[in-house]
């Protein structure tokens, strides 16, 4: 059997780009495309840690469905690259107001300019204080049913209750396997509607807090309470808190607000992706925490959309201003750049 060896490959940076795209996940790497297809300068910088990267594959995402993630980025990255788009590795130490755009440094210390900035960093899944939890993350220890519910049908599902979802989880859950407990944990036990709806439904819950997890040849096999008790399960559905990894957009005045769902805290924007700072959209988790794979790719798409729009009305004032005053010193030296380019110096 061959054995493909990936190389990552880093574009050589520019001093400036129409749109910076920060996060290589599926929103930005949708919203440079479609930039870079609308024949704008586009670079998208990626820290390389994509919260899918566990997971043994995309699911629900058509045309694509169970193919391994780092495989769809890649696949991306070249689609970005083909229309003359970049795609740069790197951390994003802090971004800045500069006249009329943005000054992106990275944290190695190389700054870049961008006109506007796409922003899709994604989010930080908070999982609860619990030995072995992260670890399993992704694998036997999941969240979204409509990611993983296939996947893990019909076996033995716990579900932990660390959050007010924790009932409606378990609800879903239930459509996947017969066979689903709701773990109360640290969370009151469920009453009045919650408990008749999880009986009518033979879910069982089962009172007391999870300790630790029971894993044996490196599969899940219970959860220990911290009596001792031993609950057998084969898969743990977690509710993990979601908080935008953005703290980059402060300086800007952007900063997490509470998501309307409760699911954790996001950037606020207008449906299209426009943020309350002038020049700056966001799209993907970063601003819609529930957004799956085609989801965010979409979002992104359409962000890039407005984003150009946005750019080609500021060229269309310029242009209309400088047909008004072709004479002015500001149109010469716009005209000059236009036509002499860098060869524009020293005349």
């Amino acid at each position: 059997m061959l054995v493909a060896e990936v190389v990552e490959v880093t574009d050589q940076l520019n001093d400036g780009y129409d749109v910076v795209v920060i996060g290589g996940g599926a929103a930005g790497l949708s919203g440079a495309l479609m930039l870079a297809r609308a024949r704008r300068s586009v670079v998208v910088i990626d820290e390389g840690e994509p919260r899918n990267a566990p997971a043994e594959g995309v699911h629900g995402l058509l045309a694509r469905d169970g193919m391994r993630p780092a495989e769809l980025l890649e696949r991306g990255r070249a689609e970005v690259r083909g229309y003359g788009g970049q795609v740069a590795s790197g951390e994003v130490g802090a971004v800045a107001r500069e006249g009329d755009g943005f000054a992106v440094t990275l944290a190695g210390g190389r700054t870049v300019r961008a006109r506007r900035l796409l922003v899709t960093t994604g989010l930080v899944d908070e999982l609860p204080e619990i030995p072995g939890l992260r670890a399993r993350w992704g694998r036997d220890v999941v969240h979204c049913p409509y990611c993983h519910g296939w996947e893990v049908r019909d076996q033995a599902i716990g579900v932990l209750a660390s959050s007010q979802l924790a009932v409606h989880q378990a609800l879903l859950f239930r459509q996947w396997s017969a066979d689903v407990t709701l773990l109360s944990h640290t969370m009151p036990q469920p009453d009045g509607e919650e408990a008749e709806q999880l009986a009518a439904r033979g879910i069982r819950v089962v009172h007391g807090e999870v300790a630790s997890l029971e894993v044996v040849d490196d599969r899940l096999v219970g959860v220990r309470l911290t009596d001792g008790t031993v609950v057998g399960r084969e898969v743990l559905a977690v509710s993990s808190r979601m908080v935008a990894r953005a703290g980059f957009l402060a300086v800007l005045g952007l900063r997490p607000a509470e998501h309307p769902s409760g699911l954790g805290e996001h950037i606020p924007a207008d449906p299209a992706g426009r943020t309350d700072v002038p020049g700056v959209w966001v799209a993907g988790n970063v601003t819609d925490l529930a957004a799956q794979v085609g989801t965010a790719a979409a979002a992104g798409a359409t962000a890039a959309a407005q984003i150009n729009a946005d750019l080609l009305a500021e060229e269309t004032r310029q242009a209309v201003a400088a047909r008004r005053d072709a004479f002015s010193a500001e149109s010469e030296a716009r005209l000059c750049e236009l036509v002499m380019s860098e060869r524009r110096h020293g005349l």
